[in-house]
């Protein structure tokens, strides 16, 4: 007799735990819940992208501190400031050249003109 309360018993745990085990996980599987867990993967890799993009930044600025100390190029309040290059160089007229029609060159068009 007292076999087979033991066997019961252990069996209507074992039923409880497994029905628990499954409805937490249905739980888990549901709509909102998938929602909420792909929101939060969400807003944590943003978070570690901004952190990285932290990272970059002071790096960046350490390597720019470095670098200057390296060419002389050290923040000195005497010093006159930089002079930045433009990408293109502006077309200048040299004193004594001729434009470019009087020396045989094409002239440069939009292709808006009229041929």
């Amino acid at each position: 007799m007292f076999r087979r309360t033991f066997w019961f018993g252990a069996g209507a745990a074992a039923g409880v735990w497994a029905t628990t085990k499954v409805n937490r996980k249905l739980r888990g599987l549901a709509p909102e819940s998938l929602a909420a867990r792909a929101a939060d993967k969400a807003v944590d890799a943003g978070h570690r992208l901004r952190e990285l993009a932290v990272d970059v930044r002071a790096g960046m600025t350490q390597r720019e501190r470095e670098l200057n100390e390296a060419l002389g190029l050290a923040n000195d309040p005497d010093a006159p400031a930089p002079t930045y290059l433009s990408a293109a160089p502006s077309p200048r007229v040299l004193p004594g050249s001729r434009p470019q029609a009087e020396r045989g060159l094409p002239y440069r068009t939009t292709g808006k003109e009229d041929h």
